[in-house]
């Protein structure tokens, strides 16, 4: 899979997560990586001054350090899920 840095990939990355029942908040704040993840209450973070590609590259790096179950996602999101797993990003 290549990544595709436009906004629908953006919005496919969003709603994976949003499937996955997390919220996904675009915000200012002072992150060491750009995010935030609050696990307890599912909510992530994101820098809202990233660039698309930073956006979308930070985005790919959450979905890969999250357990989520592809039992509660859709076909076109067990599809994504799976082809971010085998991503390598250099």
């Amino acid at each position: 899979m290549s990544i595709r840095y436009n906004k629908p990939f953006l919005q496919k990355l969003e709603e994976l997560l949003s499937e996955s029942g997390y919220i996904l908040r675009y915000e200012k704040g002072n992150f060491q990586a750009g995010y935030c993840i609050l696990k307890s209450q599912r909510i992530i973070v994101v820098n809202k001054f990233f660039t698309l590609e930073g956006k979308i590259n930070c985005l790919i790096d959450i979905i890969r350090s999250l357990n989520i179950d592809d039992s509660q996602l859709s076909e076109a999101g067990r599809k994504l899920l799976l082809q971010i797993r085998q991503l390598s990003l250099s």
